[in-house]
């Protein structure tokens, strides 16, 4: 595997990225892999390894970048009451969508310029916070986007003029939606609004509920993590880039 940390020049500063991809065979087609709330970590690195060796390259960028370089967190990041947990969340509340999407057109102009990286379609998935971001990437880049996944995503369905269940009828590529049956951020009822409006909206892809788990079942270090759960999202996100990229 070939490892690297880039600075990616966005309209608002310099973006730290984790890239990687595999050492030989290139080039590669491009996946865009955003955070969940708790920030950059080596859990996600390994994700982002993992989703490498299946012969994409991979970049991982820290969407807090605009709050300065130290944004990343302990990991007492999800004990409410915490130090690391308010500074996350002093963060995190101030996200929104239509920034995140400047980020994704320069990720993917500087993605365009690699030697490493192969012209044509890109995917895009994210988890927790960044599931809608992910949803609306493909719906605002549609020429670009052939692929875009989220998984147990928060608030797909809101008041907010951005939500992502407005804009779901202009994704050309493939959509994954994937939910967790208990998650206080995406309930079943909100889950099954969504469900009617992908619908309605003739979205091209699936909208799934795994059953038994909760919110962050696919990743290692969380304590809902649950290993069969987790091995059929990387099933079905691993299907959704090789039918499309």
């Amino acid at each position: 595997m070939i490892e690297q940390t880039v600075d990616i020049e966005t309209r608002d500063g310099a973006m730290e990225t984790f890239i990687c991809a595999p050492d030989r065979g290139g080039p590669f087609a491009p996946i865009l892999f955003l955070m969940d709330a708790p920030g950059i970590r080596e859990e996600l690195r390994d994700m982002a390894r993992r989703l490498a060796t299946s012969g994409y390259l991979v970049a991982l960028p820290n969407l807090y970048y605009r709050a300065g370089r130290d944004t990343t967190f302990g990991p007492d990041v999800l004990e409410a009451g915490s130090a690391e947990h308010a500074r996350m969340r002093a963060v995190r509340t101030k996200m929104t969508i239509p920034p995140v999407m400047d980020d994704i057109a320069d990720m993917l102009t500087f993605l365009a310029d690699r030697a490493d990286v192969r012209d044509g379609p890109v995917g895009c998935h994210g988890y927790c916070m960044s599931g809608p971001y992910a949803l609306a990437a493909a719906a605002r880049y549609p020429e670009r986007i052939a692929a875009a996944a989220s998984f147990y995503g928060t608030w797909l369905v809101s008041d907010a003029a951005e939500s992502p269940h407005l804009t779901l009828a202009q994704a050309k590529g493939e959509l994954y939606i994937a939910c967790a049956e208990f998650d206080d951020l995406a309930p079943l009822d909100m889950v099954a609004e969504l469900k009617d409006l992908f619908a309605a909206a003739g979205a091209r892809g699936e909208l799934e509920i795994h059953p038994g788990v909760h919110h962050g079942f696919a990743f290692p270090q969380r304590w809902c993590y649950d290993k069969m759960a987790a091995e059929r999202h990387w099933q079905r996100l691993l299907a959704l880039y090789r039918r499309n990229l």
